[in-house]
């Protein structure tokens, strides 16, 4: 079947194009808010060819198609619906799906997800620079550090820096973007905060500089690395600027609109809800690292267990600003090494249920899964397979547990975010990457072995 038969059947399954209000996707899952869910034929829809499950969370009907497949459909879903979702050209009202907590990680997640792919680069940046910077690498081709030109690692550390160092600009934008306001003033909003006039956030840190003190009592700093107040101003400034497009006549809007936002914008960030939410932010992160830190290696079997219910609701997204500011602090990343024990666990024990199904439909799905989730992408794996027999799903839980108590107790950590399993190996290119590829080979085998001999029979498939 091709992508543009699959998506005109897509479309005709989930109620036609009048039931659709919009589309959009993921890297895996196609995400389509409809009007009346009830008009969804599920069945049909994951029976077709090429889609590998489906689920209804936080108003939307995902369907997973993969990597590259899911783009090239989604490419022709647009073709065919066109900007307007309704074929008589009147959208229909807008469904609100969801409680609020669900609405409130949904748009989390909106604004984030288009600047990871800039962090993950930037991880593999960090990977490749301490590749090049390790003794026991460099030796085997008879160098050291010295002999490698400063120039060149000026180089790496401008591939390395510059994300997080303007990382309050790529949140701001982002969020403008997703609130309505006009993206370029989100930019400039982003980049007041981390404007070289304010002493650095990582200079006041080290005890380098003194903050700026406003109205002697409120101290003052660049923010960088931070990521809560960029995204409060960019949700009060964004919907500020909206409110005034109304109010202002448009003779003048094109000055005092953009003037009033920024303004209104820089003030409220660096008075008001910088020194608040970098506060907060601070405390979440002590909060969370402390957790990690348990000891015997209780925190990471705990996150590396439990955290892969967060995927399931579609809450996972909300641990990205921790990981974000995590590695903007100390250029580590603690969360990373036992969520990928998590992804491990779930292709080992969808692994199981390929090699011991009877349906040559649960085969097809399961297989390529694995792979899939070995490569860090386990949406296939746990909705089309381990989450559909359930106890699968369970095991790749106490796998995913081990996984991160061993992680823990090692003291593992990476160099960036986003990428995890086989890929995620080039965050640890250091000393650290024999454990790294222990503990994963550790999860993968805990979840595999229990899979088959407690998690699945052939009987589960009926």
């Amino acid at each position: 079947m091709s992508e543009k038969d699959l998506a005109i059947n897509i479309i005709k399954l989930v109620g036609e194009q009048k039931n659709i209000v919009s589309v959009q996707h993921c890297a895996t899952r196609l995400r389509i808010v409809v009007a009346n869910k009830e008009q969804i034929k599920q069945k049909e829809i994951e029976n077709l060819d090429k889609v590998k499950g489906s689920f209804f969370n936080s108003g939307q009907y995902q369907i997973i198609l993969g990597t590259g497949l899911v783009n090239r459909v989604y490419d022709e879903v647009i073709k065919i619906t066109g900007e307007q979702s309704s074929s008589s050209g009147e959208k229909p009202a807008k469904v609100v799906y969801g409680n609020k907590f669900q609405r409130a990680v949904r748009m989390f997640s909106d604004v984030f997800v288009p600047i990871i792919p800039v962090l993950v680069a930037t991880g593999l940046f960090m990977g490749l620079r301490g590749l090049l910077t390790q003794e026991a690498i460099l030796a085997l081709f008879g160098i050291t550090p010295d002999n490698i030109p400063q120039t060149l690692l000026t180089f790496t550390q401008i591939l390395t820096d510059t994300a997080f160092a303007f990382l309050p600009a790529l949140v701001c934008w982002s969020t403008f973007k997703n609130f309505g306001g006009s993206p370029v003033i989100g930019i400039v909003l982003g980049l007041m905060l981390v404007n070289p006039s304010l002493p650095s956030a990582y200079d006041v840190g080290s005890g380098a500089a003194e903050p700026m003190v406003f109205f002697n009592f409120i101290n003052v700093t660049g923010y960088q690395g931070s990521v809560l107040p960029a995204f409060a101003t960019g949700i009060i400034a964004a919907n500020f600027e909206k409110w005034l497009r109304k109010r202002i006549p448009d003779a003048i809007d094109l000055i005092v609109t953009p003037f009033l936002t920024m303004l209104v914008g820089v003030m409220l960030a660096l008075f008001v809800l910088g020194p608040i939410l970098h506060s907060v932010e601070s405390v979440v992160l002590m909060v969370v690292e402390s957790i990690l830190k348990f000891p015997f290696g209780i925190g990471g079997f705990l996150y590396g267990c439990f955290g892969q219910l967060l995927g399931v609701f579609g809450v996972h997204h909300i641990l990205n600003f921790l990981e974000i500011s995590m590695l903007a602090q100390d250029g580590w990343n603690y969360l990373n090494p036992i969520g990928t024990c998590g992804n491990m666990a779930q292709a080992g024990a969808v692994l199981a249920v390929a090699i011991k199904a009877v349906s040559i439909k649960t085969k097809q799905v399961a297989y390529p899964s694995c792979l899939s989730a070995m490569l860090g992408i386990t949406e296939p794996a746990v909705f089309g397979v381990n989450l559909k027999f359930v106890k699968p799903f369970i095991m790749s839980m106490i796998g995913g547990g081990v996984g991160g108590f061993f992680a823990s107790i090692l003291n593992l950590r990476a160099t960036g975010m986003s990428i995890t399993g086989i890929p995620g190996t080039l965050l640890y290119l250091n000393e650290q990457l024999p454990l790294y590829i222990l503990v994963n080979v550790i999860s993968f085998a805990v979840a595999f072995v229990l899979t088959w001999f407690i998690g699945f029979n052939k009987n589960m498939e009926q």
